[in-house]
């Protein structure tokens, strides 16, 4: 049995996603249950030259939204990146996998081999579907989403494997 283009990335992607918004809740009621500002732990990072929470969220949906839709030949709606709290970081993320569950198989199976233009520092460049998805896409989006899970465990937020998973 094969694996389809789109069995590889929009239900992988949604599946990430929910685990996100997973963690983005639990960090809003430490912070509300501790009595903690809750930009403390929006502006939380691992290390001072690493992006923010929130901004690893904000990327972790364009890696989502973006790679589904390159790949499916759509465009993707643009965010302005202006998230400030919890709700609206949630409200991204719930945006984005209503916008993922508009594409079906048909659009993407079959990109594997579809050009894919990618502009980068005004650079553009063309890669083909699969290795833009396997080789860009998933390594960036899990590398986002687990920094924002591991930006909130280290801060005391009580997250596990199950929340990260979207499984709780």
């Amino acid at each position: 049995m094969t694996l389809s283009m789109y069995q590889a990335s929009v239900p992988v992607f949604i599946q990430g996603l929910t685990g996100l918004g997973g963690v983005i809740d639990k960090a809003a009621a430490h912070a509300a249950e501790r009595k903690i500002d809750p930009a403390a732990l929006l502006q939380a990072r691992l290390y001072p030259d690493m992006f923010p929470f929130a901004r690893q969220v904000q990327i972790a949906t364009d890696f989502a939204k973006g790679g589904a839709a390159r790949l499916a030949g759509v465009e993707f709606p643009a965010y302005e990146d202006s998230e400030t709290s919890f709700e609206e970081l949630k409200a991204r993320v719930d945006k984005t996998i209503a916008f993922l569950r508009t594409l079906d198989a048909a659009q993407i199976d079959g990109s594997e081999e579809r050009d894919i233009s990618l502009v980068r520092r005004g650079e553009t460049s063309i890669v083909k579907g699969q290795a833009y998805l396997l080789e860009q896409a998933m390594p960036n989006f899990y590398f986002h989403i687990t920094t924002a899970y591991a930006i909130q465990r280290h801060n005391g937020v009580e997250v596990g494997k199950r929340v990260f998973l979207g499984a709780a």
